[in-house]
């Protein structure tokens, strides 16, 4: 991966603001997390295990990139089976860009949704840790 610059810096009569990158991934990813349809977000096996452990990874399946268009948002999820997919990736774009903005006032140039895969109601934690493992061997 490229090293990340992201212009996150705002000046004021008070004096400079600065957002760092990782706070606009903790943002993004309870954004997304909490629209309805999205089972779980994508994150490697060490980042669930801490889960388990109670330590909550926010920013697990957001990627924030930037080039000459601006500020992009890649985000890898889970959707729960059964839902329209169209539907819920169109609202977690809504939703990431519209808290985003409202907390940081930063516009973001994309939001692109990654659909990992599609869980049935029964998957048990182990099930998930296993198709973490699958991507992590690629």
């Amino acid at each position: 991966m490229g090293e990340r610059i992201v212009d996150t810096n705002r000046t004021n009569l008070l004096g400079e603001i600065e957002v760092a990158p990782e706070v606009l991934e903790v943002i993004a990813g309870i954004a997304a997390n909490e629209v309805d349809g999205v089972y779980a977000m994508q994150g490697r096996f060490s980042k669930k295990m801490k889960n388990v452990f109670g330590k909550a990874n926010h920013k697990k399946g957001v990627h924030l990139n930037t080039d000459e268009d601006g500020l992009k948002v890649d985000i890898y999820c889970y959707f729960k089976f059964g839902v329209n997919v169209p539907v819920v990736a169109q609202t977690i774009q809504q939703r990431v860009r519209e808290q985003v903005l409202h907390m940081t006032d930063i516009s973001l140039a994309e939001v692109n949704i990654h659909i990992a895969d599609i869980v049935p109601e029964k998957t048990t934690i182990q099930e998930l840790f296993d198709l973490d493992t699958e991507e992590d061997e690629k």
